[in-house]
This record gives C-alpha cells, sequence and structure tokens, in this order.
C-alpha cells in the first residue's frame, strides 16, 4: 500500500493483510540500501497472526520516493511519521542494522508511541570503515560486495538458504542493486555518525529484545554487550551459525524469537 508521509508517497508492505485498527501494531525497519522485502517472512507470519504489520521502504528506499535521510535522528522522526500518517498510536519496532538504530533512537525519544524494541544485527556504536565509505562513494560495485562477504556466515557463503533452490548471496546481491545511486553511501554515514546509541539506551522505557547472529561479521555478538548493559531488563538472544542477514539464514529462528518477545 501507499501511505503519504511529509508530502511523499512511502511503499509499505503489510504482510499481505490489510492493517486493523484495533490490532497491536509492529514495524519492520530495513537496513542499509535495502527495502522492505527482507521481512517478508517475519511481517507476513505476524500480518496472519492477529498484528498490524508495517514494513515500509525508507525514504529514497524501493519504492518510496524522495531522498534518502541523512541521519538516524531523521529516520527516526520519520517512524513517528508514518506511524501518524497510518493513524498508529502506538507500536512495536523491529529494526535490522541501521533500522535498528533508528528504531532505538525512536524508541528514546518518543516513548509514549512505542510498546516493545527489538534490535536485529546491531552494533552500538556501529562505525563503518574508512575502506568501505570509500568504496561506497566512489565504487558502489566494490561496497556491495565487500558487504555481501561479510553479511553471511560460513556456511551461508556456499548455500544453505532455508528456502531450496534459493541462493543467499545472489539474492542480496540483487537487493543491493536495486538501491538508487548514492543511497547506499548516504546509508552508511548515517550508521557511522550515530553516537546516541547508549544514551538512547539508558533512556528506554519499554521492554527490549537484542537479536544477535553468532557469526556476524558486521556487528558481532560482542558489540552488543555495552547495549545490553545499558537497558534495564533485556533479553539478549545468539542464534549460533548466523550471520549479519539473520532474517535470511534462519527466518524460522528468528520468527521464533520475535513470537516469543512480542508475545
Amino acid at each position: 500500500m501507499e501511505i503519504p508521509v511529509g508530502g511523499r508517497s512511502t511503499h509499505v508492505y503489510t504482510g499481505g493483510k490489510a492493517p486493523d485498527p484495533s490490532a497491536p501494531a509492529v514495524l519492520f525497519i530495513h537496513g542499509a540500501a535495502l527495502e522492505h522485502s527482507c521481512w517478508n517472512l517475519p511481517a507476513r507470519w505476524f500480518a496472519h497472526h492477529g498484528w498490524t504489520v508495517l514494513a515500509p521502504d525508507l525514504p529514497g528506499h524501493g519504492r518510496s520516493d524522495g531522498e534518502p535521510l541523512t541521519s538516524v535522528a531523521a529516520i527516526a522522526a520519520w517512524l513517528v511519521a508514518l506511524m501518524d500518517a497510518a493513524g498508529i498510536a502506538r507500536a512495536a519496532l523491529v529494526g535490522h542494522s541501521m533500522g535498528s538504530l533508528a528504531a532505538l533512537a525512536a524508541a528514546a525519544c518518543d516513548p509514549q508511541r512505542i510498546d516493545r524494541l527489538a534490535l536485529l544485527g546491531n552494533a552500538t556504536p556501529m562505525p563503518v570503515s574508512e575502506t568501505l565509505l570509500a568504496a561506497a562513494r566512489d565504487d558502489e560495485v566494490r561496497a556491495r560486495g565487500m558487504i555481501n562477504a561479510w553479511s553471511y556466515s560460513p556456511r551461508g557463503q556456499i548455500g544453505g538458504n532455508a528456502v531450496p533452490g534459493l541462493w543467499l548471496l545472489g539474492m542480496n546481491q540483487r537487493l543491493m542493486e536495486r538501491a538508487r545511486p548514492g543511497v547506499l553511501h548516504t546509508d552508511l554515514c548515517a550508521c557511522n555518525a550515530y553516537r546516541d546509541g547508549l544514551e538512547h539506551a539508558a533512556n528506554l522505557a519499554c521492554p527490549a529484545l537484542i537479536l544477535c547472529g553468532g557469526s556476524d561479521q558486521m556487528a558481532p555478538p560482542r558489540a552488543t554487550l555495552a547495549l545490553a548493559a545499558a537497558i534495564p531488563g533485556v533479553r539478549r538472544v545468539v542464534l549460533a551459525g548466523a550471520g549479519h542477514a539473520l532474517m535470511a539464514e534462519q527466518p524460522d529462528a528468528v520468527i521464533d524469537a520475535l513470537r516469543d518477545f512480542l508475545g
């Protein structure tokens, strides 16, 4: 469906079900240079089990109009504006990678709007190497190759898709290739510049889940320890053998963890 946010059309995947104002709501927020389709399986599961689901393409991504937002704070504010435009007073937020940073910021800055918070593939802070930033600026083909190589566990590199016949690396490569020029660099710069994560974590007023891939090279589990220590009562789950793209590598385990947390 299309929802106007700030005068721009936003494409939102709803999991195959029309939003129900009486149902609890959950927003799924994608990572850098991606779009809503990385959430297809969990979004569809929750939509068919009593939830109103919104999985948006962020501005300038996928089918959404506008330019990519240049900071995590701007993405967080945009998420609340999307909730307003969709008529949703409160929601759970589920974010991956860059999306997890935006979800964390939104939950801390607008606590009255967020019921629960799930952070997947998170590192706080989330520094991006100068080599990758330069490649994203000057040679996107090389940058996409670097990200693809780092996004999957050793098993994921040689096969192992939970869906028979599909190739994990090929799917992610094609998905990143669909991003508009400059989007990857803008997104990575936003991740690299975000320095408020631990402060935001300490200000959370809702239950939180940290979901890590045990073989994540981009946001290894140790990178969540300070974040977990800053969040009172946080639940931290490590999926053994999963890489950074844990929704693709272990979709059933991700859905199970989210189902148990969101209730």
